[in-house]
């Protein structure tokens, strides 16, 4: 008798299409003492949450796919397309991107467990194209045990303080 392996959803996939978030400097603002989000950077996250509601009126994103995406560790594939190749770092609006995203589709983004940044060039048509995936069979490395300090270094003294260090000097 054989025993077959326990069957894994398949990976749900869901592609969107943002506008460009604002570059890192321009995402946060001192307002007292307190770093609050900018103009352009609510309006990015409200950008992000109408792409995300036009998407649950096309029937893209259903109740299902969110709970999916919200109970699955992700990947997420992120591609800028910026109007010049060197005014502005890929990464810039990396947080700000996953930040929203997840606020608009409800997932924690401490969940993403594969990401890929690619920056493309498109004068005409700037934009982020995101594709969301759920990875079922993620395996984190192996846990590694404590198993002390090395052989080569002296044990505590009796009150638990580091032995003290002589500086080689005589």
């Amino acid at each position: 008798m054989s025993v077959a392996p326990p069957r894994t959803a398949p990976p749900l996939s869901l592609a969107l299409t943002l506008p460009l978030p604002p570059g890192v400097n321009n995402q946060y603002v001192t307002v007292g003492r307190r770093r609050v989000l900018s103009k352009p950077a609510q309006a990015f996250h409200r950008d992000v949450l109408r792409g995300v509601e036009r998407a649950r009126r096309d029937g893209v994103v259903t109740p299902g796919v969110e709970m999916t995406l919200r109970d699955a560790l992700l990947g997420i594939y992120l591609t800028f397309f910026f109007e010049t190749p060197l005014r502005r770092d890929l990464d810039g609006g990396l947080k700000i991107a996953l930040d929203a995203l997840g606020r608009a589709l409800d997932f924690d983004d401490r969940a993403v467990v594969d990401l890929h940044l690619t920056k493309r060039i498109d004068p005409l048509h700037p934009r982020l194209e995101v594709e969301l995936e759920t990875i079922p069979d993620w395996e984190f490395d192996r846990a590694y045990v404590y198993l002390g300090e090395p052989a080569d270094v002296p044990a505590p003294d009796e009150t638990g303080a580091p032995p003290a260090r002589s500086s080689g000097l005589q």
